[in-house]
C-alpha cells in the first residue's frame, strides 16, 4: 500500500521541484500594439528583469545556455519576436519600433517597471528602439556581436544588392550568409543547427525584417534612435567584424564595448560560459550606475 501511495505521489512531488526551481520555464502569450500574438518565456525572479531579444530569423531558444543561470538572481524573460519562433506572423511590416512594441508588450503583461535588455544582432536595434520606447523602465541595454557602427550610412544600392540573393533563393542565401558568421574551428554541429535553423524561417517577415534593419543605415535611424536613450549600453562583442568604438561614442551617450575573444557571431551559444561571465560583469556595472 505505502509502495502504491509513493507511485501515486510521485508525479506531484516532481511537479512542486519543478515549480520551486528559479530555472523552470513559464510560457505565456503577450498581444502586441496590432494584435499580433507575441510569445515568450520566463523563469526566475528578482527586481531586475533581464530581456532577452534574438537576432535576425532566430528566436528565444538562442538564449537556452543563459537563461539557467541567469534565472538564479533575476527575473529572465526570451522573447520571441512577431514572425519568428512561435508568435504569430500577421504583421505587414517588420521594423525595429515594430519589434519594440512587441517587447513592450511583453513587459506590460509582466507589469515589469525595471529591465535590462540584452539583444543580439538586429536585437540591438530592436532593444535600442525599446529603450527611447521606455525611457523610465529600461535602466541598460547590451548589445551582443552588434552596433558595430551605428553611423556608418550604406547606400540604398548596396542594400538592394545584398537582398537579392534572399528573394531569389532565401534558403541557400541564408546558408551561406550564415556560414560567414563563424571562425575557423567552430563546433560543427552547433553551426549546422544555425545554418538549418535560420533557413528555415518564414520568408516574408524575414525579408521585412532584413530590409527595415539594414534601411537604419541609408536612413542615418541606427544612429539617430539613440539621441533619446540616455541609460548605459554596452556591446558585447567578437572580432569577427571590427567595432567602431569611437564612432559609437559620438552617437550613444554613455557607450562601452566589451570583446569576447575566438567567437563568431553567435557567443552566447559559441562560447556561452565566458559569455556569462562577461554579461554578468555588466549587468553588475549597470545596476551599479544605477545605484543598486
Amino acid at each position: 500500500m505505502k509502495k502504491q501511495l509513493l507511485v501515486l505521489l510521485i508525479p506531484f512531488l516532481l511537479l512542486a521541484g519543478c515549480a520551486s526551481s528559479p530555472s523552470a520555464l513559464r510560457h505565456d502569450v503577450a498581444v502586441s500594439y496590432d494584435a499580433e500574438r507575441i510569445a515568450y518565456d520566463v523563469a526566475g525572479e528578482g527586481e531586475t528583469a533581464l530581456i532577452f531579444v534574438h537576432g535576425w530569423s532566430c528566436d528565444g531558444r538562442y538564449w537556452q545556455e543563459q537563461v539557467p543561470v541567469f534565472a538564479k538572481a533575476y527575473r529572465v524573460i526570451t522573447v520571441d519576436l512577431a514572425g519568428h519562433g512561435h508568435s504569430s506572423l500577421e504583421r505587414s511590416d517588420y521594423s525595429m519600433l515594430s519589434f519594440a512594441q512587441d517587447v513592450k508588450a511583453v513587459m506590460d503583461r509582466e507589469n515589469i517597471g525595471r529591465a535590462v535588455l540584452i539583444g543580439h544582432s538586429m536585437g540591438g536595434g530592436v532593444i535600442a528602439e525599446a529603450a527611447r520606447l521606455m525611457p523610465k523602465r529600461v535602466v541598460g541595454i547590451v548589445g551582443v556581436d552588434t552596433l558595430q557602427n551605428v553611423g556608418e550610412r550604406t547606400p540604398e544600392s548596396v542594400i538592394e544588392e545584398m537582398v537579392t540573393p534572399f528573394e531569389s533563393d532565401f534558403r541557400t542565401a541564408t546558408q551561406g550568409f550564415v556560414s560567414q558568421m563563424f571562425p575557423a574551428g567552430t563546433d560543427q554541429e552547433l553551426m549546422n543547427w544555425i545554418k538549418e535553423d535560420m533557413s528555415s524561417a518564414p520568408k516574408a517577415p524575414a525579408m521585412s525584417a532584413f530590409r527595415n534593419y539594414l534601411g537604419q543605415y541609408v536612413s542615418g535611424d541606427a544612429a539617430a534612435v539613440f539621441k533619446d536613450v540616455s541609460v548605459p549600453v554596452v556591446s558585447i562583442n567578437a572580432r569577427l567584424w571590427p567595432t567602431a568604438f569611437e564612432e559609437n561614442q559620438k552617437h550613444i551617450k554613455d557607450y562601452q564595448l566589451l570583446y569576447i575573444e575566438e567567437s563568431g557571431h553567435f557567443p552566447m551559444l559559441e562560447r556561452p560560459d565566458a559569455f556569462n561571465a562577461l554579461l554578468q560583469q555588466t549587468i553588475e556595472a549597470i545596476e551599479t550606475r544605477n545605484g543598486i
